[in-house]
């Protein structure tokens, strides 16, 4: 039962959730570039896709900033929760100094291979290239009237694949990243 609901000490909570909401920030911060990124290759993403789904945030401001706010609220709560999952894993029962490393170790490994990932997702759309059969995505070209197919396709592949790398990551972060548990001799929690 521990594991569905476990009991954190109060001394680790907070501690739990500063890393968490920093994990909420480096995950949005990531959101904003990488946004920023696929939508200058393809901005038919956005503005007839990811536009809609995001409009409670649109304020009237630019699409760069809008595309920024849609960036940022896409991705903040993955790092959250990865964050959170780091952290408590990693925090509980040894000293913060052994901790806060290994959870910005857990976190590079799922910022890289969300990045390579990414990247990966892209080159499989140059692959495919402007004149592959794109008929699996026809009825959302159609539905979203998009004229560049092949520059949607891609931002599309790029997308998925990020947040499947960051996902295999965290798991990879999640085995790699083990615990070293107090002993007499190191018993400071700081």
């Amino acid at each position: 039962m521990k594991y569905l609901v476990p009991r954190i000490a109060r001394a680790d909570l907070g501690a739990m959730f500063v890393v968490a909401v920093l994990g909420a920030l480096v995950a949005g911060c990531y959101g904003v570039l990488h946004d920023q990124i696929t939508y200058a290759i393809g901005p038919e993403y956005f503005t007839k896709f990811k536009f809609e789904q995001f409009k409670f945030a649109d304020f009237g401001l630019s699409n760069r900033i809008f595309v920024s706010c849609i960036g940022f609220l896409a991705s903040w709560w993955v790092g959250f929760i990865f964050a959170w999952f780091l952290a408590r894993r990693l925090i509980p029962n040894q000293p913060r100094r052994n901790a806060y490393p290994a959870i910005i170790k857990g976190f590079g490994i799922v910022f890289g291979t969300g990045v390579l990932a990414g990247v990966a997702g892209y080159f499989y759309g140059v692959w495919r290239g402007a004149g592959a059969d794109y008929g699996a995505w026809s009825s959302f070209v159609k539905q979203f009237q998009i004229t560049d197919t092949w520059a949607f396709v891609r931002v599309a592949y790029i997308h998925n694949a990020s947040y499947l790398g960051g996902l295999i990551g965290f798991f990879i972060a999640m085995v790699v990243s083990r615990p070293v548990p107090l002993t007499q001799k190191s018993c400071d929690v700081d």
